[in-house]
């Protein structure tokens, strides 16, 4: 695996593939909170009502080609919730995210998956959504199917495959696409330890490749493994921007946590 001190050397001076400027984000509680055509128009669109809260607010930063980014912070805190507007899955209240290049997003990592389909239809699927071209699929589906281990499976419905399995498959096809940035949100959370070595190898050869890591987990071995640069968010802010231990240092001041 590349150094990840050279590596973060070589990314200071590289463009920004992702630019996020004043960025909120809102939700409800409950059903009660209603936004009326009035509340539009009258520009109170920055205006909380009862009911909504922030998820993220004032969140700016960039990330430059080629970093790798840890992102921490108790639950609920808006973190995955940043991951699905830079992926673009959610569109912000108020500010902004550029991004300049594809991604390749390893969030909420079996939603696309069609349980009625067999493990075979399901990758054709998903490879396909996620734009590989179906010679495209012809050509890396022995080399996915080994990844995931499940060759004995491929004309079983996916709704019948254990959590683990389905992470598996979900895991080698996305990790298959070429796009430069790379989110990922606690997925390797999920498995036993011999396939989290397999995604260790294959995320370090992505960035040893150039790939730029945004990198969502509670796990602090985990993103020393892989990050040099942290954001720590807490009540939709963001706190902290710099180094990863210092981040991760604030973190455990303001809360005590134990890595």
């Amino acid at each position: 695996m590349r150094d990840l001190m050279d590596a973060a050397a070589t990314t200071r001076g590289a463009a920004p593939v992702i630019e996020v400027d004043g960025l909120g984000i809102r939700f409800k509680r409950n059903r009660q909170a209603r936004r009326t055509f009035k509340d539009l128009f009258a520009g109170s669109s920055r205006r909380t009502l009862p009911g909504e809260f922030w998820a993220l607010r004032d969140v700016s930063f960039e990330v430059r080609a080629g970093e790798a980014i840890g992102v921490v912070g108790r639950n609920g805190q808006g973190k995955s919730t940043l991951l699905k507007l830079v992926a673009q899955v959610m569109l912000p209240d108020e500010g902004r995210v550029r991004v300049h290049g594809g991604v390749a997003p390893l969030i909420e990592i079996t939603g696309g998956f069609v349980g009625e389909l067999t493990v075979r239809d399901n990758v054709y699927l998903a490879a396909g959504l996620h734009g590989m071209s179906r010679r495209e699929i012809d050509e890396r589906f022995d080399r996915m199917i080994a990844f995931a281990e499940v060759g004995d499976f491929l004309d079983t419905p996916y709704k019948h495959l254990s959590n683990g399995m389905k992470v598996r498959v979900a895991f080698s096809v996305v990790t298959e696409l070429e796009e430069p940035i790379i989110l990922v949100d606690e997925v390797l959370a999920v498995g036993d330890k011999a396939f989290r070595e397999k995604c260790y190898a294959r995320i370090g050869q992505l960035l040893e490749g150039g790939r730029t890591l945004f990198f969502v987990s509670h796990n602090e071995n985990d993103l020393r493994r892989f990050c040099t640069r942290g954001l720590y968010l807490d009540k939709g802010r963001l706190v902290l921007d710099g180094d990863l231990e210092t981040v991760l240092s604030r973190y455990h001041e303001d809360y005590a946590v134990t890595s």
